[in-house]
């Protein structure tokens, strides 16, 4: 059998996971984000942002043992949780630097105070184009008004189940499968310092993410993408 799959390139072990948007304005979105990366605007400054909610504090329910020569560092399988944090983060699309703030709900006060941070943090003189997705507290009227008071942020926001698009899910990724997975926190505030040590050591030596797909590539995948979908259905529905 692993011989007639390894004949036709099978390789039913793995499974690819995707997801199709269904936005109404794809194309629009997709071509406003693009065209921000393949052609920064002047006297201005993109920031790709990103919140995800309940990053835990995991413990382990015995102490592993180090990495060392001919072995793997250990780690048990089962964890004790021990709260969690909220981490808002915006990278910088010049020259990959990230503002970092860990917070402990997720809501539009604290999206708001994290506003309030990038602009303490960035040049009075720049423009601020933050690309962001859709989560209700990034449209919360208190944060439309606060906006309005503040004419230089100018949000994009992705499409609905494109996060890809969104080039900070690259750093989430780094930080996520480097730092957070791995580690073990007996607290909140141990596991804030563990993230507040990782962005700082990452702009010390920041490295910009390079945008090279441009909207017109991306759509016709996505165009052959559901022109597979549909022609899958229609051979279930026959």
């Amino acid at each position: 059998m692993l011989r007639v799959w390894r004949t036709n390139g099978l390789k039913p072990h793995l499974v690819r996971g995707f997801k199709v948007s269904r936005d109404p304005d794809f194309v629009e979105k997709l071509e406003d984000i693009v065209g921000l990366y393949m052609s920064p605007p002047e006297h201005a400054l993109v920031l790709c942002c990103f919140d995800p909610s309940q990053v835990q504090a995991l413990d382990r329910t015995q102490p592993g043992l180090p990495l060392k020569k001919g072995r793997a560092a250990t780690m048990t399988h089962d964890y004790k949780r021990n709260g969690t944090t909220t981490l808002f983060a915006a990278l910088n699309l010049l020259d990959g630097q990230v503002i970092g703030q860990c917070q402990q709900r997720h809501t539009h006060a604290e999206w708001l105070k994290f506003l309030r941070k990038i602009d303490r943090e960035t040049p009075k003189e720049k423009m601020l184009h933050l690309i962001a997705d859709n989560y209700a507290t990034h449209k919360h009227p208190s944060v439309q008004a606060w906006l309005d008071k503040h004419p230089r942020f100018v949000m994009h926001f992705t499409p609905t189940s494109a996060s890809w698009l969104n080039m900070v899910e690259r750093f989430s990724r780094d930080i996520t499968t480097e730092r957070i997975r791995r580690g073990v926190f007996t607290s909140v505030p141990e596991l804030i310092a563990a993230i507040d040590e990782y962005v700082a050591h990452h702009d010390t030596k920041p490295k910009p993410f390079i945008w090279t797909k441009s909207a017109r590539d991306i759509l016709q995948k996505v165009i052959r993408a559901n022109s597979r979908l549909s022609s899958k259905k229609n051979e279930a529905v026959h």
